[in-house]
């Protein structure tokens, strides 16, 4: 099997650890922030730019919508997603276990699967465990997830109990599905309770022991990584560190740890100190849309009047094509304007601000100065509030 994981340093002073993901697409060191391309496209960004310019080393796609929309036989036929959408290198794609939550009026949840309407025309479909490793197989994917159920926060211990079950029951039935040397990682569910996450995660540990693999149910390396789920439904983000921590401390040294969903730069810097080592979320290319810019002090809301005349670029710190190319007020003009060429500035800030954050990240573990690098990070933003929307 071409996937691998190497561990490569540990923090001495927190839990933060450097790492290499080996695929057959490539390698990669972690921390690693993945860029979401939903629809076979990072929005606003050229492949090319991503690649080239911005040096993203690997990115997700989406197996809902891409199953919804052009469809996975579709992909390939012409080829698979690589080739598709022109990127060569890695691309880890979701179960659709997420966007089937986020449909709670259109889904019913069974042990089967889920039963669900689309979210275009009402159509009705059925995603099984065994469906949603065929359609990550069928778009090649080199890192794919097993379907889950996403609980909301809050949710009852009983609730999050029968859910923990249900995601068990699947991650067993998505391993014996796979019939590729794609990596496939295990989710650990179990709402906001240490003792049920706790539980998940041991479980998903037998599914890969000697028993399973003495009656062929599952191949003898188990999962290849395994990622936390069910966060950013809703709970404080402490609540959310809580769990991550939790879990990693528990999770196997030797398997990368990916915390779903997550998030804003603080965040991340939050979860690379309790032993995250990937990370993927919309926000930089969201909030690049609606006028929100990531800076070395915090944020700033580039529509908001005080940037009218403002010569400077969005972070004098930055080296990104826009911030070397444009000013605020040129940034303010376009966004007001809604010329497409705002978004497309715009994601340009965020995503290198993005994958720069990372890439100092694992600098700073890499040089036995994490923490002190966690310091000067929080200390910029103290001292330069947020700016609100006028």
């Amino acid at each position: 099997m071409s996937f691998h994981f190497r561990l490569l340093k540990k923090s001495s002073d927190s839990k933060a650890r450097l790492g290499e993901i080996a695929t057959a697409r490539g390698s990669f060191q972690t921390p690693v922030f993945m860029p979401v391309g939903t629809y076979a496209t990072v929005k606003s960004i050229r492949p090319d730019q991503l690649l080239n310019e911005l040096k993203a080393p690997i990115i997700l796609g989406n197996t809902y919508h891409l199953y919804i929309r052009p469809g996975h036989e579709l992909i390939r036929k012409l080829g698979g997603l690589h080739r598709f959408m022109n990127w060569p290198r890695p691309i880890l794609t979701d179960s659709g276990g997420f966007q089937v939550f986020s449909l709670a009026k259109l889904r019913k949840v069974r042990p089967e699967g889920v039963e669900f309407q689309s979210h275009l025309d009402g159509a009705a479909h059925f995603l099984s465990p065994e469906l949603a490793i065929e359609i990550q197989e069928a778009l090649g994917s080199d890192i794919m997830m097993v379907l889950d159920e996403c609980l909301a926060y809050p949710s009852t211990e009983t609730v999050a109990r029968e859910s923990m079950e249900l995601t068990l029951q699947w991650a067993e039935r998505s391993l014996r599905a796979r019939k590729t040397e794609a990596a496939l990682f295990a989710i650990v569910q179990g709402g906001m309770f240490e003792n049920l996450r706790g539980e998940c995660l041991e479980r998903l540990l037998e599914i890969g022991s000697e028993k399973y693999q003495v009656e062929k149910i599952v191949p003898p390396s188990g999962f290849d990584g395994f990622a936390i789920g069910g966060v950013s439904v809703g709970e404080p983000m402490e609540l959310a560190y809580d769990i991550a921590a939790y879990c990693a401390q528990r999770l196997p040294e030797e398997k990368p740890r990916y915390l779903m969903g997550v998030g804003l730069p603080e965040d991340m810097v939050e979860a690379v100190d309790r032993g995250i080592d990937m990370f993927d979320c919309v926000v930089p290319t969201r909030n690049a849309r609606n006028g929100m810019l990531f800076t070395s002090d915090g944020f700033i809301y580039i529509r908001n009047a005080v940037h009218t005349q403002e010569p400077g670029p969005i972070d004098p710190l930055c080296s990104c094509y826009t911030c070397k190319n444009f000013s605020r007020a040129y940034l303010r003009h376009l966004s007001m304007a809604k010329e497409i060429l705002s978004s497309i500035l715009n994601s340009i800030h965020n995503l290198h601000y993005y994958l720069n954050l990372l890439s100092d990240i694992r600098l700073a573990i890499s040089e036995g100065r994490f923490s002190q690098f966690k310091r000067d990070f929080f200390a910029r933003r103290t001292s330069a509030p947020r700016e609100e929307i006028e």
